[in-house]
């Protein structure tokens, strides 16, 4: 929509919100070179690594909690069909 005086008062305001251009998502002049990275010294290095490992293990531990319930599972059922009681001679 777009006022009588043919402004879009939208427009405008995003203008005025909008952020600059920040100097690292520029591009460069052709020949010239990328500007040295800082050193960023590994603070999460144990972290990252523990990351890896439960992410690398996070399949066979699904696979142990899966067939856990099957054999609790098997195991429920197995107690429960009575024939544990067929040799006691109780009447």
């Amino acid at each position: 929509m777009s006022d009588k005086d043919g402004e879009d008062p939208t427009a405008d305001f995003l203008a005025e919100v909008r952020p600059e251009e920040t100097p690292w998502r520029t591009e460069r002049p052709p020949g010239e070179e990328a500007p040295e990275r800082a050193e960023r010294p590994e603070k999460w290095g144990r972290a990252k690594s523990a990351g890896r490992a439960a992410a690398k293990a996070a399949p066979y531990v699904q696979a142990a909690a899966l067939a856990t319930w099957i054999v609790s599972g098997t195991l429920d059922d197995s107690n429960d069909s009575g024939f544990g009681d067929m040799g006691s001679g109780e009447a």
